[in-house]
């Protein structure tokens, strides 16, 4: 994958496989051969050679089993001794998957129908693999006790395990497991854990969010079934896309100077909180930005002045809280209208007077603006100064400032992060960053990107204002560039300087200002890597 590839929620997948039968002729039984044919060489690149290897394959009712019974006679036909395990009524079986069942059966192969989780349980304990077919992306819903049995017996095995499309049990729309509650001693029974992943055509949604479902696919690997590509570049439903590799930075001319290399503006900070403003300023620095200028409350001035050497401050009326507030709003207006972009918010303080200064600011801002921290809380008092202002703005929040946001929980944004995002941006009209493990860039028109780059290690204070001030960089760089791509640029490689900063340093000591040092070797990585290609 890279930046780009397509990623698909179930019904997206459904109508692709629809399109390439009605509307192109590809009949979904050829679509089917292909994709167990798939899952056979990748048993044959994860084994070496499948010749003599006992195999179980554990396939369910529909074309998910279908492609587990073609991979099956792909199996025999290389010499390995397969053994199917069928949970679904026989009699009931239709469509591609009875045809390639009854082919099955005219060839030979050793096909067990009776549902016995004890027989499974002992066949996978002597195998050297076992292909996980049982339930596709299509399943909704609590799985059923027996699935839960039968996902169980495979995560017991003590060989690979490779799935199909999808590992059992996963939502393939949002990633989390699907398996009954039966208490943590059970937690096996939830879905299949893989090792590898075959998934079809394209990747699912599920297969890459944040979630257990990242975690249960195992390496992935999309498999080419002849999807026509028409029927993808012809769709019309805005895709969601992977956010693996960066965008691309602004080019840097041989003539640049600090003038043309864009000049931000932050208005960040208030008592206890000039951290914020300094990690967002050396975001902003690392990044390339030519000029950065720190707005600050008056009395927090001299502080900002020994904290920042390569970044200018200002001083601004400040309001009763030694923060930014209504007197403050002149002023930083006045700043912003000389600079290229701004940040708004981190370090703000949550004081009436604050907010009332931040709804006000946005109303009058023209310039292209990244709202973050606590100026995302002011804005959840009144959403309707996002679609009165103007100005191309970026929105930062993590899961708890999003569930402001909607007036939600953390746990409602968090089972379904890709919508959320997806939806408030196209509602009011602003590219929306939700952070926290593959971050989500959700554009206005509807695109969506999840980035793939990040570390645990980055789950430490100040590492969203370095975000904050990269974004607020490539903004001041290219004022008129598309927000969405500096959007996924940035969120890029701020994840990866974080993977660097915990390489070094271990996830557990790293500190915000680390992963900002390491922002200069995340670009040469990545300039390093286009001279290669």
């Amino acid at each position: 994958m890279g930046f780009g590839t397509r990623i698909v929620t179930v019904q997206q997948m459904r109508d692709l496989d629809r399109r390439a039968t009605e509307e192109f002729g590809i009949p979904s039984i050829l679509l089917m051969e292909n994709a167990g044919r798939a899952v056979y060489e990748a048993a044959v690149e994860l084994l070496g050679s499948v010749e003599l290897r006992d195999i179980v394959i554990v396939a369910g009712p529909g074309n998910n089993g279908g492609d587990g019974f073609v991979t099956a006679r792909f199996m025999h036909n290389a010499g390995a001794n397969v053994k199917i395990f069928y949970f679904g009524e026989r009699q009931s079986a239709k469509g591609d998957a009875l045809t390639n069942i009854e082919i099955a059966e005219k060839i030979g192969l050793e096909i067990d129908y009776s549902k016995d989780i004890d027989a499974l349980s002992r066949a996978i304990k002597s195998s050297h693999l076992v292909i996980d077919a049982l339930l596709g992306t299509g399943v909704r819903g609590e799985l059923r006790l027996e699935a839960a049995q039968v996902v169980g017996a495979m995560n017991r095995r003590r060989c690979p395990l490779i799935a199909v499309d999808i590992p059992s049990g996963i939502d393939a729309d949002t990633g989390k497991p699907l398996g009954p509650p039966l208490g943590r001693e059970h937690v096996l029974e939830e879905s299949v854990i893989a090792d590898v992943t075959v998934t079809l055509a394209l990747p699912k949604v599920g297969l890459i969010t944040e979630g257990d479902g990242a975690w249960h696919t195992g390496k992935l690997i999309i498999a080419e079934i002849s999807m026509p590509s028409e029927a993808v570049n012809t769709t019309d439903v805005p895709f969601t896309y992977v956010n693996e590799s960066p965008a691309g930075l602004p080019p840097r001319s041989m003539f640049a100077h600090k003038g043309n290399m864009g000049h931000l503006a932050i208005v960040a900070g208030s008592i206890g909180m000039t951290g914020a403003a300094t990690l967002a300023a050396e975001g902003a620095l690392r990044i390339g930005t030519g000029l950065v200028t720190v707005a600050v409350p008056e009395s927090l001035n001299d502080i900002m002045e020994v904290k920042l050497t390569e970044a200018m401050t200002i001083p601004v009326p400040e309001g009763k809280s030694r923060a930014f507030g209504m007197a403050s709003l002149d002023k930083v207006l006045e700043i912003i209208e000389k600079r290229d972009a701004v940040v708004i918010g981190p370090g703000f303080g949550r004081d009436e007077d604050t907010i009332a200064f931040t709804l006000e600011l946005i109303k009058h801002i023209d310039k292209p603006a990244i709202i973050d921290a606590d100026a995302l809380f002011a804005i959840s008092t009144d959403l309707s100064v996002l679609k009165n202002c103007k100005a191309p703005l970026v929105l930062t929040p993590h899961p708890g400032e999003m569930a402001t946001l909607l007036g939600t929980s953390i746990d409602k944004v968090q089972s379904n992060r890709l919508e959320a995002a997806r939806s408030f941006a196209q509602e009011q009209g602003v590219t929306l960053v939700l952070k926290g493990a593959r971050t989500v860039i959700a554009e206005p028109g509807g695109m969506a990107f999840i980035n793939l780059s990040g570390t645990p290690g980055m789950a430490t204070g100040g590492t969203g204002d370095v975000l904050s001030g990269m974004i607020g960089g490539l903004l001041a760089r290219e004022p008129d560039g598309l927000t969405w791509m500096q959007a996924c640029s940035a969120v890029y490689y701020h994840g990866r300087a974080g993977e660097l900063a915990a390489e070094k340093l271990g996830a557990e000591a790293m500190l915000a200002s680390d992963l900002a040092d390491n922002i200069s070797a995340a670009i040469i990585e990545e300039m390093d890597e286009s001279e290669k290609e």
